[in-house]
């Protein structure tokens, strides 16, 4: 029976969710056939989702744009909403919705229009509640492609299947499986032989964004991966400037006060890029290969996660073996699913959970 998205998303519960949209059908409308003429949809996902998190009070810690369905992970910020101005709220709907009564590449009109729509106080309230809204994200994400798209085959009807799953993630253990699920998504469709060789993912997008900055980078990356702790550390400060969420919450990190306070947050505490894409390509090599050497800076991070090999492995075969994620939430524990199945004011409380570990 399908479930009102209210009951599917409680940022009271976690703000990780990893949501699912699949092309109606499950039809490869966003493949590439080498047409110069055609748009490349996939590049526009991957353009849109920048600008969306850019502007929502969402952020997106990684993606992955295949033939047929895309995934992305997201997080929700709810407090950051509430703490921008009128004119904040406004200027950023207009930058994902741009109005058409407004055409004027002149700033001060730009800023005047701004202005006289803040002081609407009750449009202001709708629009910041859609600007912290996981629907309103995905809309945003989905139905302007659909319209693209079918102006450009001249064409009416459905591009997407009408709802998009939305798996809650309980714990660290299960949002970082969630990261590496979602970035191999390519190899286990066979369509990459490596996770940085898969186009329109964030892990490409993550590697891409080092290399920019120089060999010196790239090396301290490639001795990270390595698993050199040391190497980990330093190459820490890699992503701070990329829109993608860091892999590393450098928070915590011992460092002077404004290096701490310039520092955004990530996904998990004490968790390099380097050791990421570590495990990434020792799930991968495990997955395509059947088979992976057991790498001294991978059995570390087990360690610093408290979990084993076999528990990863088990993990991640289902999901990269499955056809499709079952369940409302995802957690890594028995312990956990019961936390929040007897916590009191949730949402959760009748569904049927992604079975844990």
């Amino acid at each position: 029976m399908t479930m009102a998205r209210k009951y599917l998303v409680d940022p009271a519960v976690t703000r990780w969710y990893h949501c699912i949209s699949r092309c109606v059908r499950q039809a490869f409308l966003l493949h590439e056939d080498g047409n110069e003429t055609q748009c490349d949809w996939r590049q526009w996902i991957e353009d849109r989702l920048q600008k969306l998190d850019a502007n929502f009070a969402i952020s997106v810690g990684g993606f992955s744009v295949m033939d047929n369905h895309l995934h992305v992970l997201c997080r929700l910020d709810y407090e950051v909403a509430d703490r921008w101005s009128p004119q904040e709220v406004v200027r950023r709907w207009i930058a994902v919705y741009p109005p058409k009564t407004l055409k004027s590449n002149d700033g001060n009109v730009v800023r005047k229009w701004i202005a006289d729509h803040a002081k609407d106080q009750r449009r202001v309230t709708q629009l910041r509640d859609r600007l912290k809204n996981l629907g309103w994200f995905m809309k945003s994400l989905k139905e302007p492609l659909a319209r693209l798209a079918n102006k450009a085959d001249d064409c009416h009807g459905t591009f997407w299947e009408a709802r998009y799953k939305s798996i809650a993630i309980l714990d660290d253990a299960a949002l970082l499986s969630t990261g590496v699920y979602i970035d191999l998504n390519p190899l286990a469709a066979g369509i990459a032989s490596a996770p940085e060789e898969s186009l329109h993912t964030s892990i490409r997008k993550r590697v891409q964004h080092v290399c920019e900055k120089g060999e010196k980078e790239i090396e301290r990356l490639k001795a990270a991966r390595r698993g050199s702790v040391a190497a980990s550390l330093t190459a820490g400060s890699m992503e701070q400037d990329l829109w993608l969420v860091p892999i590393e919450d450098r928070r915590s990190v011992e460092l002077d006060e404004a290096a701490r306070e310039s520092c955004r947050e990530g996904m998990l505490e004490s968790f390099p890029l380097g050791s990421y894409l570590l495990l990434l390509d020792y799930t991968g090599r495990l997955f395509h290969e059947g088979k992976a050497n057991m790498e001294a800076g991978v059995k570390e991070i087990f360690e610093r996660l408290s979990s084993s090999l076999e528990a990863w492995q088990t993990r991640t075969d289902r999901m990269l073996h499955s056809k499709s994620l079952r369940g409302s939430f995802s957690a890594s524990n028995n312990a956990t699913v019961a936390a929040i199945a007897t916590a009191p004011g949730h949402h959760f409380r009748n569904l049927s959970p992604q079975p844990p570990d």
